[in-house]
């Protein structure tokens, strides 16, 4: 299933995030992308489609953007696919793998975006 928050924003200004955009587009064929959402969730729907226009503009491939809707349960907790495996409490989360190896992780909100904060790690 595919998170409709990962839709790329076509608004979103790429020539301001070059240097992200080149540190994707410089292992887009190594890493693999795990994104944990919920479409109901409002720093998901504020986040996520820029990260999603920054994933196309660096060419990370399709197959290697991984989308995991999250359900937030009565008690405050989050449930779905690998979010205990990966231990996701807070969404929207990014995990960037490079062979197998978890290399970054964005969680829930830092002072710059998503794609910034992670091309900082990689």
């Amino acid at each position: 299933m595919q998170l409709e928050t990962m839709r790329p924003n076509p608004a979103w200004d790429e020539a301001s995030y070059e240097d992200a955009v080149a540190a994707f587009a410089a292992v887009a064929d190594e890493i693999t992308v795990r994104v944990w959402g919920g479409d109901w969730c409002k720093d998901c729907r504020a986040q996520l489609p820029d990260f999603g226009a920054a994933l196309d503009a660096a060419g990370v491939p399709e197959d290697r953007v991984h989308h995991y809707p999250v359900e937030k349960n009565d008690d405050g907790s989050k449930s779905g696919e690998l979010v205990d495996e990966y231990g996701v409490e807070l969404i929207p989360t990014v995990v960037v793998e490079r062979d197998g190896e978890e290399v970054a992780r964005f969680v829930e909100d830092e002072p710059v975006p998503i794609v910034v904060y992670l091309a900082d790690r990689l």
